[in-house]
């Protein structure tokens, strides 16, 4: 299998107060296509930084990020905001659905961002909110939805515009054992389905305990004493 994602001494430094903390440092890693991999550690450890890192949404300090064969390490900042919208979809803790659209409108908007006809914003619309099980609820706000139908939601917006990545940072942080479940269940079957790479950040066991491979990481580094793939400490 051919990697999608590749990134070598990866290093991110953010400022706090007078001195500067490593977020990230000098991680390699490497993802395959149509992999699905978990990013697990304790709060503190990097995992969101990495994520952002290898979803173009930041710039390392220093390292290489190639994606599907591309150096991404000095192409210009739009054409990075061109391969990020078209082939990266995201999901969130806190969901980011827009509270004024539907659940029909929230999937919708990717699809509006990148041109795509009214024809095909339909067909793509009511397959993924059919696949994630909300076309009925289609007309509903999120307010209207619960915790775990935003969630679904929210798969179902970063599905729409069929990309080769998805990224989810701690995607059931704020639901239940059963919705918990149900959404990593979900990511699953489309990542089998749909051939979409998927990387998760987790802490949550539920959710670990269901990757076939596990990225351990610990004060911003991969961690060395975790068999990838497994899920067995040395």
């Amino acid at each position: 299998m051919r990697s999608l994602l590749t990134c070598h001494g990866l290093t991110k430094t953010y400022p706090l107060g007078k001195r500067k903390v490593e977020a990230v440092r000098g991680v390699d890693l490497m993802i395959d296509d149509k992999e699905f991999v978990v990013i697990a550690g304790p709060s503190g450890s990097g995992k969101t930084t990495l994520l952002n890192l290898l979803g173009l949404v930041d710039r390392p300090d220093a390292g290489q990020v190639v994606f599907a064969g591309e150096d991404l390490s000095r192409i210009p900042e739009n054409r990075l905001t061109r391969i990020r919208r078209r082939h990266i979809g995201f999901v969130f803790q806190d969901f980011h659905l827009i509270p004024v659209l539907s659940a029909y409108e929230n999937v919708e908007y990717p699809l509006l961002l990148l041109g795509y006809s009214a024809r095909q914003r339909r067909v793509n619309v009511e397959r993924y909110l059919t696949r994630v099980g909300l076309w009925e609820r289609r007309h509903h706000r999120p307010a209207q939805l619960s915790g775990g139908e935003q969630q679904r939601l929210a798969i179902a917006r970063a599905l729409v515009k069929q990309p080769r990545l998805v990224i989810a940072d701690e995607p059931t942080a704020n639901l239940d054992s059963e919705n918990t479940h149900q959404i990593t269940r979900t990511m699953q079957e489309l990542n089998a389905e749909e051939a979409t790479t998927f990387v998760v950040a987790s802490h949550d066991p539920l959710v670990i305990e269901s990757f076939r491979r596990v990225v351990r990481m610990r004060d911003g580094r991969l961690d060395p004493g975790w068999v990838e793939g497994r899920g067995e400490q040395r």
